[in-house]
C-alpha cells in the first residue's frame, strides 16, 4: 500500500466532529430536496396551475 492509500484510508476511517457530521447531514439533505423537487417538478407545477386557476381547497371556509 502506498502512501497515498494509507492517507485516504485514514480519511476515511477518521470521526468527524460533530460540527462537521451536522454540516454533512445538511448536504445531503440539501441534496435531497433538490433531486426530490426535480423529480416532482412536473407534478408541483400542475398543482400549482390547478390552484391559480381554482384556489385552494377550503378558501371558501377560512376567516382571514
Amino acid at each position: 500500500m502506498n502512501r497515498d492509500e494509507l492517507s485516504f484510508r485514514r480519511v476515511l476511517t477518521m470521526n468527524l466532529s460533530p460540527a462537521q457530521e451536522q454540516a454533512s447531514q445538511d448536504k445531503l439533505a440539501e441534496a435531497q430536496a433538490r433531486e426530490w423537487a426535480e423529480e416532482n417538478r412536473s407534478a408541483i407545477q400542475a398543482y400549482n396551475e390547478f390552484v391559480e386557476t381554482n384556489g385552494c381547497f377550503g378558501d371558501e371556509y377560512r376567516k382571514y
